[in-house]
């Protein structure tokens, strides 16, 4: 019971500095020691909060954490009021907690056409997606130290997620070789980091299997149109409000947003 009263006492502490922009430094409670407890927290959290949720994003679980927690990913809700649909070359602001933590990351974002009702695998999963495209992730908290705790920590706080940048569709990304899509990110024009998807934890796929898995064990409605935020393939940029943050894939596809604080 009293584990069950933490938890809630941390979602709203969450919910309430998110909701006011109060940026604090130090847990607000008793830090989860295991992904059930982050998640547990998280359910919480969106409940309290009570708006739509319109995607998850999933990001890794760093190596040298991943048999202590036994996860390799994890993963978070992205609002539906916080997903940015700019196919054209268009900046969108996009907000961040300024005195917490804030990050930038090139991602490939994934929607739902349909659910399966079967376990998928890589393989098959591509029958249910219908539309990709390139795009930036936005990771902010309000508590500056997110990162430093593990990913229970991360996965408490919506996953530190802070909204989606959906960037122009990936042409014929059916027949395409996504993984070996060169990927770069650069913050005012500097390149900040660069890969492939190849590098990626099973790839975009295995991202949007894993979430399946994850609502189901949850006990989380799947509905058609969800969009999946599969994980940086760059890394985690940190960034500052008023830089503009541009994510390329391959030659000409570019997703973009300039950082506003909140």
């Amino acid at each position: 019971m009293q584990e069950n009263l933490g938890h809630q006492s941390i979602a709203e502490a969450f919910v309430e500095a998110r909701k006011t922009a109060s940026a604090f430094h130090s847990y607000p409670g008793e830090i989860p020691q295991s992904m059930d407890d982050g998640y547990a927290i998280q359910d919480i959290a969106i409940a309290l909060d009570g708006r739509p949720v319109g995607g998850w994003k999933v990001g890794r679980v760093p190596a040298d954490r991943t048999e202590q927690f036994a996860a390799e990913r994890l993963s978070g809700p992205i609002f539906i009021d916080e997903i940015v649909d700019a196919p054209n070359g268009d900046v969108p602001l996009m907000p961040i907690y300024s005195d917490g933590f804030a990050a930038a990351e090139a991602e490939v974002l994934l929607r739902l056409g349909s659910v399966p009702q079967e376990e998928c695998s890589i393989d098959t999963i591509g029958r249910y997606i219908d539309d990709v495209r390139v795009g930036i992730e936005i990771a902010s908290s309000p508590f500056s130290g997110i990162n430093g705790y593990g990913p229970a920590v991360t996965v408490s706080d919506f996953g530190n997620n802070k909204g989606i940048v959906l960037g122009p569709l990936i042409p014929d990304w059916p027949d395409a070789d996504l993984l070996a899509m060169p990927v770069s990110l650069q913050i005012d024009g500097a390149t900040v980091g660069s890969n492939n998807m190849g590098d990626m934890l099973d790839g975009p796929f295995g991202s949007v299997v894993f979430l399946l898995e994850l609502l189901r064990k949850r006990n989380i409605d799947i509905t058609p149109g969800i969009w999946v935020s599969a994980g940086a393939i760059t890394g985690v940029h940190d960034v500052e409000s008023g830089q503009t943050v541009k994510a390329t894939f391959g030659d000409n596809l570019e997703a973009r947003c300039k950082l506003v604080a909140i």
